[in-house]
C-alpha cells in the first residue's frame, strides 16, 4: 500500500513543480505549515521506524570529528536534537521551509537547554559516533528558515544531512538545483548524507554522483524494514580538487526521473 501512496505523492509534487521555483516554493511553504498545524505530524520523535532509521544513519558515519553539522529539512528537530546529543561539541543547525515547524524546534531547544525538555528518544542508538567520545551535555542547535530550492545555506559544514526531502522537488531541473545548493554547503573533505526510500534513492543519488569530485563512501540499504530505505554517504573533494556544485552530466538513473 505504501508504494501506491508514494507514487501518488510523487505525481502530485511533480505536477506542483510545473509552477516554477517561486510558485512551488510558496506552495511548499503553505503545505508544510499546514501539516505542522499540530505537533509532530509524522511522529518523527516517537515512531519506531523513524528511530530505527535515525540509529541506522548514525551507525554509518565514519569516526571522525565533526565541528559543524547541518540538518536540511529538519521539521521540528527530532533528528537535529539527536545529532546534538551524539555530537555535543559540534555547532548544529537545522533548516526547514516551515516557520511553524521551526518555532516548535526552537521551543524544544530552549526547553532542553533549561532542563525541562524531553530527553531524546534512544531507539537503537549508535555507540558514540564521530570519534568515539562519550556524548555529554549537548549544545543547543539553532534553527533557521531555508528553502533549499531558492538558495544554498550561507555557511559550509563538515557534515550535511538531507533525509526524506528530495521527492518533494519534482522536476529534473529542480532536483539539479537542490543538488547544487546542497553540495555547496559541504566543506572541503566534508560529508553529505542522503536518506530516502529504496530503490527510489538511486535516482536522487545519481545527481550527486554527477558532481565533480564527490565520491560515495557508504550505501547502506535496509530492504526488510516497513518502508525500505537507503543511507548514502558522499565525501566532498578537498580544497585543491574540483569545486562542490560543479556538475557533470547526470547519469541514466537521474535522466529517468525527468519531469520536463
Amino acid at each position: 500500500m505504501h508504494r501506491l501512496l508514494d507514487r501518488a505523492h510523487r505525481a502530485l509534487f511533480a505536477a506542483l513543480s510545473l509552477l516554477g521555483l517561486r510558485g512551488q516554493g510558496r506552495v511548499l511553504h503553505w503545505y508544510f505549515d499546514w501539516w505542522h498545524r499540530r505537533p509532530d505530524p509524522w511522529g518523527l520523535a516517537v515512531d519506531d521506524y523513524e528511530q530505527f532509521k535515525y540509529a541506522t544513519t548514525l551507525r554509518q558515519l565514519p569516526h571522525r570529528p565533526y565541528r559543524r553539522i547541518l540538518d536540511v529539512g529538519c521539521s521540528e528537530g527530532a533528528f537535529t536534537h539527536r545529532l546534538a546529543a551524539a555530537f555535543p561539541q559540534a555547532e548544529i543547525t537545522g533548516v526547514d521551509i516551515s516557520e511553524r515547524a521551526l518555532a516548535r524546534a526552537r521551543a524544544s531547544a530552549a526547553g532542553r537547554a533549561s532542563g525541562s525538555g524531553r530527553a531524546p528518544v534512544s531507539g537503537r542508538a549508535a555507540p558514540a559516533p564521530g570519534g568515539g567520545r562519550t556524548p555529554g551535555p549537548a549544545r543547543p542547535p539553532r534553527f533557521v528558515r531555508l528553502n533549499i530550492l531558492a538558495a544554498p545555506p550561507e555557511d559550509r559544514f563538515d557534515l550535511v544531512f538531507c533525509a526524506e526531502l528530495l521527492y518533494y522537488l519534482g522536476r529534473h531541473r529542480h532536483l539539479r538545483r537542490a543538488c547544487a545548493h546542497l553540495t555547496r554547503a559541504v566543506a572541503p573533505g566534508g560529508l553529505l548524507v542522503l536518506v530516502h526510500p529504496w530503490p527510489e534513492s538511486r535516482r536522487f543519488c545519481a545527481y550527486f554522483e554527477a558532481v565533480a569530485g564527490f565520491r560515495c563512501l557508504v550505501e547502506q540499504v535496509e530492504p526488510d524494514s516497513f518502508r525500505p530505505f537507503a543511507v548514502s554517504i558522499y565525501e566532498a573533494p578537498g580544497a585543491a580538487a574540483a569545486r562542490p556544485g560543479e556538475l557533470r552530466t547526470p547519469g541514466p538513473a537521474a535522466e529517468q526521473g525527468r519531469g520536463e
